[in-house]
């Protein structure tokens, strides 16, 4: 089977897929020769839905910056000026507020109160997500309606090309929303060896409340939000502290297992994305480039599922190690 690699990017307009396809896949490459390993082969594939919500993609070649497809976070290499940051009020500060925040607004049964004042924030804040999220549609809004169903189909076609491949998806931003319901709601029975979620806001209330009303819709209990049944070996999630996107970074505690016993594990990293000075630690380049994301990658790509027998002789060796514990104690207790 072969290595397979699904990126799926987050909000906002885009360049085309081909120039943003190899803009990750060099900030992969970036990571790896920063931890001084040789990457082992493996095929990438983007899925690219900014067309969805956007007539014209962003144009690398515009200069003008007050044209509305100028290009303005392009790839650029790691930074060699870069300081990393130590942010642990911060981090006090968000685990109090996002603890408020979803005792106020989020009941036991992932409604919301005061939608009114959710909703508004997701419409001002998150223009993309907002229109995912339609559930009412004008007329002149049907076409904007029907983007979350085509991008979750388009998604999930992707994924199903690969299916007898060993698969790690990566979703970045509103990627990983995307990742989440296709891999919950679309094809759950498709084995997915690794999800990695890169400034996600998977954690923020709105998001739960949304997926929860999804999985009561889809009669699946709703007492929790698991982690989607066709992760079999990981979850990581990744994000920058300054990250405002994924300011509830603890997706742990949100998650819980799934019948692979898979959870997320959270990491708290340094995204070190700059352009013309300026700091942007939801860029997905810097992400892709982490020390934390190149192991968890260079892990998946070294891994090797063991054979039939080895499973079998693994299990055997347990239990047998399990009846001798047993008589052992039995001989103490005599």
């Amino acid at each position: 089977m072969a290595k397979v690699i699904i990126g799926i990017h987050g909000l906002g307009n885009k360049p085309p897929k081909s120039v943003l396809e190899e803009w990750w896949k060099l900030s992969i490459e970036e990571g790896f020769k920063k931890m001084g390993k040789p990457i082992s082969p493996f095929k990438f594939e983007l899925v690219y839905w900014a067309d969805v919500m956007y007539n014209k993609p962003l144009d690398n070649k515009i200069t003008d910056k007050d044209d509305p497809f100028y290009l303005n976070d392009k790839y650029f290499p790691s930074p060699k000026n870069f300081i990393v940051e130590e942010h642990p009020r911060r981090k006090i500060i968000l685990d109090y507020l996002t603890n408020q925040i979803d005792s106020l607004f989020l009941n036991p049964d992932f409604s919301l109160n005061y939608t009114y004042i959710s909703d508004t924030i997701l419409r001002h804040y998150f223009k993309d997500l907002d229109i995912y999220y339609k559930e009412k549609c004008k007329p002149k809004d049907a076409e904007e309606c029907k983007a979350k169903e085509i991008i979750r189909q388009r998604t999930a076609e992707i994924i199903g090309k690969y299916q007898k491949d060993e698969i790690l998806i990566i979703g970045h931003s509103m990627g990983s929303i995307i990742a989440y319901d296709v891999l919950s709601f679309l094809i759950p029975n498709i084995n997915i060896d690794t999800f990695i979620t890169l400034g996600s806001p998977l954690g923020i209330l709105t998001i739960k409340s949304k997926i929860a009303a999804e999985r009561k819709l889809n009669h699946i209990n709703t007492t929790h939000l698991t982690t989607p049944a066709g992760v079999t070996r990981n979850w990581y999630n990744l994000t920058d502290i300054e990250d405002k996107v994924a300011y509830n970074y603890k997706l742990s505690d949100d998650f819980s297992e799934n019948k692979h016993n898979i959870k997320p594990v959270d990491y708290l990293v340094n995204n070190d994305y700059m352009n013309n000075e300026e700091k942007n630690p939801h860029k997905s380049y810097g992400y892709l480039r982490t020390p934390q994301f190149s192991e968890k990658l260079n892990e998946f790509l070294l891994y090797r599922k063991p054979k039939f027998w080895e499973k079998w002789w693994r299990k055997f060796i347990r239990l047998f190690k399990q009846l001798l514990h047993h008589i052992n104690r039995n001989l103490l207790h005599r």
